[in-house]
């Protein structure tokens, strides 16, 4: 079995740092655009897309800066997706980058792809173009 292909992907955001912090870190914040519903109880977070459940596990916070999650059926790999957001030190343009991971090229298109119009959903409830 060959390694996963790691991506990483990065969207400028015309909100506040702190603000978008709220939407990827937290059960209702996600839930507003990632998935239908998030629910959380310690480090477990259960998303929820069209009656389906997938569950995964917060296993790193710095901050308000960025939160990584690794799904449960990806525990015994490397794998994981990250939310960070980043500010450019000169012009305080605020970016949302992804980090993600495809078993194969197709994958990563498809994951690419999704994270496009789970951000395009991002962008508007936040009034962002």
């Amino acid at each position: 079995m060959q390694d996963p292909i790691k991506f990483e992907m990065e969207f400028v955001v015309q909100v506040s740092p702190s603000l978008l912090y709220q939407y990827i870190a937290t059960p209702s914040g996600m839930s507003e655009w990632f998935a239908d519903n998030v629910n959380s109880r310690g480090e477990y977070f259960r998303f929820i897309w069209d009656g389906q459940e997938e569950k995964a596990k917060i296993i790193k916070r710095v901050g308000e800066e960025r939160a990584r999650f690794q799904w449960d059926y990806d525990e015994d790999t490397k794998k994981f997706f990250e939310l960070r957001i980043e500010v450019d030190d000169i012009t305080k343009d605020v970016s949302l980058m992804i980090t993600d991971f495809g078993d194969d090229e197709d994958e990563v298109e498809e994951q690419k792809m999704f994270w496009e119009n789970q951000i395009s959903g991002l962008k508007k409830i936040l009034g962002s173009r």
